[in-house]
């Protein structure tokens, strides 16, 4: 039986993963062997980062930790010392927790549905996407739509798709999730086939808040992350056009949440049996593998939903499960585990390996279950038409529709790495965080040239060009205090944009970065954070920090505001459209 202090060790060290406070990799001190000695996770609570994280980076949401140096014993300016004597009331409490957020829900949701069925056309590669989504609502499958069909699906004349299968690229879960929004409105309208899209953005923001909260415990921070992407210009046309980035970005999001959440629930697990051992006089070197983690099997449904939209998900499950493993290891060796890298890699890793792999795997091919349950689909009878041969020898077994499956798969694969078609919106991943060449989604001209509707996906320059700053300055801050929130976004942001440098000469657009934006927006953040300071800075810092965010925050808000046209496809004057081409690679 633990004792009280036991318990409460473990609590705080449970509570200490959640608020983004540890460390990470690298941290100094040594791990004790007698967890009942020490409360887990001290060994980094006097480093400047984990300062960084309890004083939230603004108003604290807590009773805070007297911090390591002195600091001024009062608030640094008149608006903290009237904060500070209205923190402690209950309303004002949930007004501060809760008015915040839901401002920049209702920002979303204004941005995303206000005039979202205009225009009346198939924006980009809504061509594609919405006419396949409607095909294997009907079908089980993406059925051929010929080169007139546009037009005639634009004046509901609908079910001109054959059933004859088309060759698609990228997997069915994303179309289904356009279709849905075709079963509740129909396609007589152009919301029919985008307002399930929208509906994806406005939770991307909301989870976008929850992750930025869960990392960091700070009001400013959350609302800040939300608020930024629900303004900017990416991540609004992104969720106004059905295309399938912004539902892979949800899903991806989804994934990181939860392998977040697992990490919490393992550690407080790790910590009890390491408690429980010690009491009981038995060893601890090697740890055990925690079985029971249903945070990582939702992880492993979220990600391999991912990858059921487009292949690229799979990045992310990937490289989030190699961060599960080191986070493993460095949580075991602050519970006092004698062989900790052994007990994580060998002990834990093939236990965390079983439950996401093949779970995601499942996931993926669930989506294809229209196709399976099929007789046209495309490549379904591949080998008994005698497009190729069945497998033999170990692999005869296979089910010839598995057969079939994996050669579709194959040639899906043989596409994608050998797409090199020139695009004149083509943008090479070098030059993404930079702003280089978003794309041209729509433009149709009126009164002879003089106006014009347009939708382009330019982000708001200023909130992009201070993400990629603030990307700078999280490597930097990473470098210096091995902070674990600031190393998860940036993961975040390599998992979504490291794979493309491998195909620098393969068509990409600047919108796939709409998958890693959250872990940007949520850097800046943490960058705007900083400057703005703490409650008990000086005042002459304070009112500094205070004047620069705030100054940013309204030039960003004017800036979308005069972008917002270009955003929703609203016609306007020919000048004022060109004034918004800032560069020339623009155009």
């Amino acid at each position: 039986m633990t004792d009280a202090r036991d318990e409460t060790d473990a609590r705080a060290a449970s509570a200490e993963i959640t608020s983004g406070a540890d460390s990470g990799p690298g941290a100094e001190g040594t791990p004790s062997t007698h967890a009942t000695n020490r409360t887990p996770g001290a060994d980094s609570a006097d480093s400047p980062d984990a300062e960084f994280s309890r004083i939230t980076l603004g108003y604290p949401d807590e009773p805070l930790r007297l911090p390591p140096t002195p600091t001024p014993a009062g608030p640094g300016t008149r608006l903290d010392a009237w904060w500070q004597q209205r923190r402690l009331d209950p309303r004002w409490h949930r007004l501060a927790t809760w008015g915040a957020p839901a401002i920049v829900l209702l920002v979303a949701i204004v941005t995303r549905l206000v005039n979202l069925s205009s225009p009346h056309a198939l924006v980009f590669d809504e061509t594609y996407y919405a006419k396949d989504a409607w095909s294997q609502l009907h079908l089980g499958y993406e059925g051929s739509w010929t080169d007139g069909d546009d037009a005639k699906f634009l004046a509901g004349d609908t079910d001109v798709y054959t059933d004859t299968a088309s060759f698609v690229a990228h997997p069915p879960l994303g179309k289904w999730v356009i279709a849905l929004g075709m079963m509740v409105f129909g396609v007589q309208d152009a919301i029919g086939w985008r307002i399930s899209v929208a509906i994806v953005g406005i939770l991307l923001v909301v989870l976008t808040m929850a992750i930025a909260h869960g990392l960091f415990r700070s009001r400013i921070i959350t609302a800040l992350s939300g608020g930024l992407l629900a303004i900017d210009g990416n991540a609004i046309v992104m969720s106004r056009v059905a295309l399938l980035d912004v539902i892979l970005a949800l899903f991806c999001l989804l994934g990181v949440g939860a392998m977040l959440l697992d990490r919490a629930w393992a550690k407080r697990r790790i910590e009890r049996w390491v408690v429980q051992r010690e009491l009981g006089h038995r060893h601890t070197d090697w740890g055990r593998p925690i079985w029971w983690r249903p945070w990582m099997l939702a992880a492993a449904v979220a990600f391999g939903a991912a990858s059921a939209v487009k292949w690229s998900g799979i990045w992310f499950l990937a490289i989030f499960a190699i961060l599960s493993i080191v986070m493993e290891a460095i949580d075991r060796r602050r519970a006092g585990i004698a062989f900790w890298p052994t007990s994580a890699v060998l002990v834990q890793g093939p236990v965390s390996f079983l439950l996401l792999v093949p779970l995601a795997a499942a996931v993926h091919l669930a989506s294809w279950t229209g196709w399976f349950l099929s007789d046209d689909g495309y490549d379904r009878h591949w080998t008994e038409s005698g497009g190729g041969t069945a497998w033999t020898g170990g692999l005869a077994w296979v089910p010839t529709a598995f057969q079939n499956w994996y050669h579709y798969q194959a040639s899906m694969y043989g596409f994608h790495v050998g797409e090199s078609t020139p695009h004149s919106y083509q943008a090479n991943p070098l030059t993404w965080l930079f702003l280089v060449r978003p794309t041209s989604m729509y433009y149709q001209e009126s009164d002879g040239g003089a106006s014009a509707a347009a939708i382009t996906e330019i982000a708001n320059p200023l909130i992009w060009w201070a993400c990629t700053a603030a990307l700078v300055f999280l490597i930097y801050r990473f470098i210096r205090t091995r902070q674990y929130g600031v190393g998860v976004l940036l993961v975040g942001v390599a998992a979504g944009y490291l794979p493309w440098m491998g195909y620098l000469q393969r068509t990409v657009f600047q919108f796939y970065t709409i998958v890693f934006e959250p872990f940007l927006v949520i850097g800046l953040a943490v960058a705007l954070a900083h400057l703005l300071g703490r409650w008990n800075d000086p005042p002459s810092r304070r009112l500094t920090g205070l004047a620069t965010v705030g100054g940013f925050l309204i030039l960003a808000i004017a800036l979308s505001i005069y972008w917002f046209p270009m955003w929703i496809g609203l016609p306007m004057p020919h000048d004022f459209i060109y004034s918004h081409y800032w560069l020339r690679s623009w155009l």
